[in-house]
């Protein structure tokens, strides 16, 4: 088997690699089940792919999801660590929505309390969860000084506000905030478009989804973080906005004007970087952590504001209603990880992009609820489809530096679904499925429809087989508000 004249090795079931040749650094690595090939290789994905593995210091595999689809410079769905004193970080290994993640709560409701009114909540959700493209938050507009804070405090700060309780910060990555913040390294364009957006939704893939659990897999683990069959369950998506946007593009145009002083050659504009221990290099890393900060305290909001919405909407008590976050994930980060790295300890700015953590039992970096079991991954699926919450494994720290997928993965461009389908017939088809739909904007939901993405349930077992992450929850929607 070949890919552009470049042989696949078949490593498992999951597992294919393409090796290492001409001025490549690693082999290329993707996970994928047999039969998702042939729409993996429609893609140029793979082809960005191998361009990742030519970078300088890059550890062991430049590396893709299962739901690998084409990106700027890197693809969609890659994992790629570089050594921290000589390797590079790259904006487009981040992505323009930085720390764009999901949250996963659970409530004490069970499907038939709650079957009759989808709607009216769905409902309830557009009027207290401020949704759309330029949206303004549901919080006042910052100021610079409140601005400054949500750089550096991240979710904590939306907290100090009075949205959610202190012990949701165990819950998300990081605790929900990277201490490199810098504010200092913030353009003014950047603050700007900041100013207004925390607690803001967004759109494109954003969105609010309430579901139920339809399937358990791991009975034990189930319990263990209180969930059940036929339970209500609540997913955000979302990331840090225009402020993101603009500190991702602020910093791209910086590093391509100094390609050309790089000791070493990029195959490809778009994968532009810097060394991570230069000052360029620094300066992005503690901007991208100040972006990752706003869009905790974002999500901090919006769960907040879900939490509002569904005591107002059901005429409930905050204790009936029982709204506990699971776990906070991201996807687009560089993160500095201690890893294994052929039997040595090594630092390593780890990049994922539309990738997930997925960190197995004992790593610091988890909060003691879950340094027994394990981290939480949360992998959604398109509108109409299911998603599932499963848990990090000791294999995902030996294979993929304690990584995931991150979603079903596109198979079709925004532009093209625009042409393929009408707001009409994709409202219509997920109503068939019983799902209550409200988009904001009509183009977002065609965009987003379910035929755009790869199948969900493909993706989840290509990550089992590989040994990255075990199933634990199934869930369906109900209702979903898109932006």
């Amino acid at each position: 088997m070949q890919f552009n004249g470049h042989p696949i090795n078949k490593i498992s079931d999951a597992i294919w690699e393409i090796p290492r040749s001409g001025e490549m650094t690693v082999p290329a690595r993707f996970y994928a089940t047999e039969k998702m090939l042939p729409q993996i290789f429609k893609d140029n994905a793979l082809s960005q792919l191998l361009n990742v593995a030519h970078l300088p210091r890059i550890q062991k595999y430049a590396m893709a999801m299962p739901d690998i689809h084409y990106g700027y410079g890197f693809p969609i769905g890659g994992v790629a660590a570089f050594d921290v004193d000589k390797g590079i970080i790259s904006p487009g290994g981040v992505g323009y929505d930085i720390n764009c993640g999901v949250r996963f709560c659970r409530t004490n409701l069970s499907y038939n309390e709650i079957s009759d009114i989808i709607p009216k909540i769905v409902e309830g959700f557009y009027k207290f969860v401020p949704s759309g493209l330029g949206s303004s938050g549901a919080i006042k507009k910052l100021n610079y000084k409140d601005e400054t804070e949500v750089m550096l405090k991240g979710a904590k700060w939306a907290i100090e506000q009075g949205f959610g309780e202190e012990s949701d910060l165990e819950h998300i990555e990081n605790f929900g905030c990277m201490k490199e913040a810098n504010p200092d390294t913030i353009s003014e364009r950047a603050r700007q478009r900041g100013l207004d957006q925390v607690g803001t939704l967004g759109s494109g893939n954003h969105f609010l989804e309430i579901g139920i659990i339809d399937k358990i897999y791991d009975e034990q683990l189930a319990r263990r973080l209180s969930l059940e069959k036929e339970q209500v369950i609540v997913m955000v998506h979302s990331g840090s906005r225009g402020f993101g946007y603009q500190v991702c593009d602020d910093f791209l145009h910086l590093m391509v004007m100094e390609l050309s002083s790089l000791p070493y050659k990029i195959p490809d504009r778009q994968l532009a970087c810097a060394q991570f221990n230069s000052e360029l290099g620094q300066k992005y890393f503690q901007a991208m952590c100040c972006a990752a900060n706003y869009a905790w305290a974002n999500r901090q909001v919006l769960m907040s504001l879900t939490k509002k919405a569904l005591i107002k909407t059901l005429s409930i008590s905050e204790e009936e209603l029982g709204f506990q976050l699971i776990y906070d994930v991201c996807h687009n980060i560089a993160k500095v990880e201690t890893h294994d790295v052929n039997g040595k300890e090594m630092e390593l700015c780890v990049h994922r992009k539309g990738a997930t953590r997925a960190f197995g039992p004992g790593r610091d970096e988890l909060s003691n609820e879950y340094k027994e079991i394990g981290q939480p991954v949360i992998i959604p699926g398109d509108m109409g489809t299911h998603s599932y919450l499963l848990i990090g494994t000791d294999r995902a720290m030996k294979e993929s530096f304690g990584s995931c997928c991150h979603g079903a993965g596109r198979v079709m461009s925004r532009s093209k679904a625009k042409r393929t389908f009408s707001f009409q017939q994709v409202k219509n088809e997920l109503q068939k499925k019983g799902i209550v739909v409200y988009s904001v904007q009509k183009n977002t939901l065609v965009e987003e429809s379910p035929q755009t993405y790869k199948n969900v349930s493909d993706v989840v077992e290509a990550v089992e087989m590989a040994g990255l992450a075990r199933k634990i929850v199934r869930t369906r929607p109900l209702g979903v508000l898109k932006g």
